[in-house]
């Protein structure tokens, strides 16, 4: 019988969803660093085997339980725990306090703080033995032998003496003297000093052997062929001046004698007591041959005052003029200021731009890092330190060719030496220059456009322990001197000249006062540039001894802080003022060096 009711709807059978296992559900994971996908698509290749991972029950059960951390045996956590004082990781490990607490997590240093690779701006750190009680002694000068007399052109006697009980800079490592001192306890108590004789001289380390000199270090000379010394200061920027005096070399001649200068044969050899070369060379230049001999160093050459550099000699001195003895040889070099310097070998040297900042140059502080361990030579203790070695480049452009030793043609007119060269030591600096004076008089501009010295364009020897790229203060331009079988010459490096260069003034010269009201504006002459006022070499040496103070501070510092900010005992408490953490001092004796002659 019909209804008025509706029809029954009919009802879907509901349909039961299928139950995947476990394993085939993507279960979601944190996002790491170094995620790659699993499966291999157009934008991923080649996937990464080790970043898969297997999706399964026991997985899902592993990563709800809380990660278990790996304790390293007792014999790891203590040999870390004595490494902790060299860096960061080890105070962050050691906690506050030194209460003796046992929790192992004080020898355990943070993974990624136990990676750290060394500071870029930080020198590199040695652990080092504890020092000896000699060595806080005041540092000490070679032994003096004398070896002969000669007579000077005055008149007087010179002495000459052997040195002996010292260090020589080669094999392409350079040796500074040293010092324990107490108030230094983060650099293991070493800092730079000097020996006796103080001021200005040659180096008797920077100087090859078989030479001899006073024992002010003022005067030198060999019974060997062609060798160099360098002096113990170095510029880098600015204006400044050095003389020497030739006591044996080419004879004075008679008036009317024809001279090496004014005769035409090549082969003429004037009469001489020795011959003697001067100019200034840079840490590459070889100290076993005359100055000029390659591209690191500017000499000049006393037969007929010629200059030398690459071994290229080419006339300079007017005719009728050379070095003889008794005269009087005075070298002004003048250099850029080290911002336009840096600016040059970094390739950010904009011509029309950055030579009006020569005028008011900005006062910018080098980034000085110096890696050097002490090592003991007989009586002393010295900082070793990988020297800066020659480049290929500059090789190259002494030894030319159709096809250099880098496989690029030298001899295009692109190639040569500009401050924008495409070889960061094929630099040259603007604006810097060589004069030379003779008995007061000035004789020319043998040199200009000087090549540029601060890092990249120097690099130190290839060798483990070896970074490229960093300045240690210690490059520059210094004045150099050659000698050659009985040729003997002094050095003056100032304040007070034989003869003083034009415009040149003694520091303590005195100054006229002039009262002045207070409404009164005065205008006048504008003072001299810094970078163009001249300047003895002797003040040069007492801003070196200043920059080598400072260097040493900044370094305990920059070590104190790796260490925590604390002073950690590495004496094995024998410092009082020490902080002790558990740190043994190193059981190995600071390395011997033995050299030969």
């Amino acid at each position: 019988m019909a209804t008025n009711d509706d029809p029954p709807k009919r009802q879907i059978t509901p349909v039961p969803v299928p139950v995947l296992p476990m394993s085939s559900i993507p279960q979601k994971r944190v996002l790491e660093d170094d995620h790659a996908p699993p499966i291999s698509s157009p934008l991923n290749p080649n996937p990464n085997p080790s970043s898969q991972q297997s999706y399964d029950d026991s997985a899902t059960t592993a990563r709800d339980k809380p990660a278990r951390t790996k304790k390293e045996t007792l014999k790891k956590r203590e040999s870390k725990g004595g490494m902790g004082g060299g860096g960061v990781g080890g105070s962050a490990g050691s906690g506050a306090g030194g209460n003796g607490s046992t929790d192992s997590s004080r020898a355990t240093p943070d993974r990624k703080l136990k990676e750290r690779i060394p500071s870029e701006t930080s020198p590199l750190r040695f652990k080092l033995a504890p020092p000896k009680p000699s060595d806080f002694d005041p540092a000490r000068g070679p032994i003096f032998t004398h070896h002969h007399d000669v007579p000077a052109p005055d008149g007087s006697i010179l002495q000459f003496f052997e040195t002996s009980e010292h260090v020589y800079n080669k094999k392409s490592y350079q040796y500074l003297h040293c010092i324990a001192d107490p108030v230094f306890p983060s650099s293991f108590y070493y800092r730079q000093t000097e020996p006796e004789p103080y001021g200005p001289h040659i180096s008797f380390e920077d100087a090859s052997t078989h030479m001899f000199f006073d024992q002010s270090g003022r005067h030198v000379t060999t019974d060997k062929g062609f060798r160099m010394a360098r002096a113990n200061v170095a510029v880098r920027e600015g204006t400044w001046y050095w003389e020497c005096k030739v006591n044996r070399g080419i004879l004075k001649s008679e008036p009317g004698t024809k001279n090496a200068s004014g005769s035409k044969d090549a082969a003429y050899q004037p009469e001489s007591h020795g011959h003697v070369r001067i100019g200034f060379a840079r840490r590459e230049a070889s100290l076993d041959a005359p100055v000029g001999f390659d591209a690191y160093s500017y000499g000049l050459r006393d037969v007929a005052g010629q200059k030398v550099h690459m071994s290229r000699p080419k006339d300079f001195f007017p005719p009728g003029e050379d070095m003889r003895e008794g005269d009087v040889i005075g070298l002004e070099i003048r250099l850029p200021s080290e911002h336009l310097h840096r600016k040059i070998v970094q390739g950010q040297y904009n011509p029309a731009v950055d030579l009006n900042e020569e005028e008011e140059p900005i006062v910018e502080a080098a980034n000085i890092i110096r890696d050097r361990i002490p090592i003991r030579f007989k009586a002393h203790i010295y900082f070793e330190k990988i020297d800066y070695h020659s480049s290929k480049e500059l090789e190259d452009l002494m030894n030319p060719s159709p096809v250099g030793t880098s496989g690029q043609g030298n001899n295009r007119q692109s190639d040569k030496p500009n401050p924008n060269h495409a070889v960061p030591a094929l630099r040259t600096l603007p604006n810097s220059h060589i004069k030379v004076y003779k008995n007061g008089v000035l004789m020319g501009t043998p040199f200009t456009d000087l090549f540029a010295f601060l890092p990249p364009a120097s690099k130190p020897q290839v060798q483990p322990g070896a970074r490229e790229g960093k300045d240690d203060g210690m490059l520059g331009y210094y004045p150099a001197i050659s000698v050659f079988r009985g040729g003997a010459i002094e050095t003056n490096f100032g304040p007070d000249f034989w003869y003083p260069p034009p415009g040149y003034a003694t520091p303590n010269a005195d100054v006229d006062m002039m009262d002045v009201d207070d409404d009164t504006v005065r205008v006048g002459i504008p003072q001299q540039k810094k970078l163009d006022k001249t300047r003895a070499i002797a003040e040069r040496y007492d801003e070196q001894i200043v920059e080598d103070i400072v260097a040493d501070i900044v370094d305990e510092v920059d070590f104190w802080m790796q260490d925590g900010a604390r002073v950690l005992d590495r004496t094995g408490g024998r410092d009082e003022k020490a902080e002790p953490v558990g740190i043994a001092p190193a059981s190995e004796e600071i390395k011997e060096l033995v050299q030969d002659d």
